[in-house]
């Protein structure tokens, strides 16, 4: 869900924002700042390339390096930068640094400060090491935001806290559930979110939910674009939009018989094939021509929303290609 996380949360606020009466330019702007503190939370994962270097170390191969990662990731991923008591302090602080005043940013340090200070006393250095991470890359978003955008302290704060508050709920699906109420001592989920007893059907089922989210963001992003620009509403105008080509995907239903059902705990072969199946979204476009030019083809690059929805639309047809071939084999 790295990249969910945050299309979540653009799609969500883009939305809204605009049926609260704000420009699409105005929406997109909102959803974009939410996407980017909801990205954020993950910084904590980047304890696992400790875990990495160890693997290479001691000259593991690729799914060898891949379990080292999560296991010295999941040390500390998914508490203090995932909790819904913590988010709302880290949204003040960057609010705060928005602001632009000194006595604001004093405000801020401190803020992040008393927040280290909780975090060292409960989870020692570790967890000390990963909120300050956490707190510095929330700082340098609203620096971009005082910077980059018009927005208040006040719309800064909303959409921090939209962003970092909405991001946990994502990780219910696949891993160990996220510490809502860090540093209580408290259990609001003890497991993950089952979508099938066969962990290949759950892993695919998780898949479908973050695919669904990337549509849903990419979707909501061409609206508002086209509204922006004046070239009308039409959301659900995409097969004009997709490249016929796109179909091909289906043709990764041969992958249920080429690579090991995926589960939750070997999923990268067919995560990473399936995404790649997305690369024919970039593939070259023919260039319509009449007459006697049409004898000698012209190709172009796509567009970005053609792209886009090219790469979709054959990713979507690769996943239910696996999904009917893997429930054919199991039948």
């Amino acid at each position: 869900m790295f990249v969910g996380h945050a299309l979540a949360a653009f799609a969500l606020v883009a939305v809204v924002a605009r049926r609260l009466g704000e420009r699409p330019a105005r929406a997109l702007t909102f959803g974009v700042v939410a996407a980017l503190f909801a990205a954020a939370p993950d910084v904590d994962i980047g304890y696992a390339l400790v875990g990495v270097v160890s693997g290479l170390g001691a000259g593991a191969g690729a799914l060898g390096l891949a379990d080292s990662f999560w296991s010295t990731g999941n040390l500390v991923h998914r508490a203090v930068t995932h909790s819904l008591v913590v988010a709302p302090v880290v949204a003040l602080a960057a609010a705060a640094w928005v602001d632009g005043r000194a006595s604001a940013r004093v405000v801020a340090l401190a803020l992040a400060a008393g927040l280290v200070a909780v975090t060292t006393t409960v989870s020692g250095a570790l967890g000390a090491f990963v909120t300050v991470a956490f707190v510095a890359v929330a700082l340098a978003l609203a620096e971009g935001v005082r910077r980059r955008s018009d927005l208040t302290p006040r719309a800064a704060f909303a959409l921090a806290l939209a962003g970092l508050a909405s991001h946990p709920f994502g990780d219910l699906f696949t891993g160990e559930p996220p510490a809502f109420l860090y540093p209580l001592p408290v259990d609001v989920v003890t497991a993950r979110v089952s979508l099938s007893a066969d962990p290949t059907l759950h892993l695919l089922g998780a898949f479908a939910v973050e695919l669904a989210t990337i549509w849903a963001a990419a979707l909501v992003w061409s609206r508002l674009r086209a509204e922006r620009d004046g070239r009308g509403t039409r959301m659900l105008d995409v097969p004009r939009r997709v490249d016929p080509l796109a179909v091909a995907g289906a043709g990764y239903a041969a992958g249920a018989f080429l690579i090991p059902a995926p589960t939750l705990d070997l999923s990268y072969p067919f995560v990473f094939t399936v995404l790649a199946v997305g690369a024919v979204g970039i593939a070259p476009v023919r260039i319509r021509r009449r007459g006697r030019a049409a004898l000698s083809p012209e190709f172009a690059r796509p567009g970005a929303e053609r792209a886009l929805f090219t790469g979709l639309t054959a990713v979507t047809f690769a996943w239910l290609g696996y999904l009917l071939a893997y429930l054919a084999g199991i039948a």
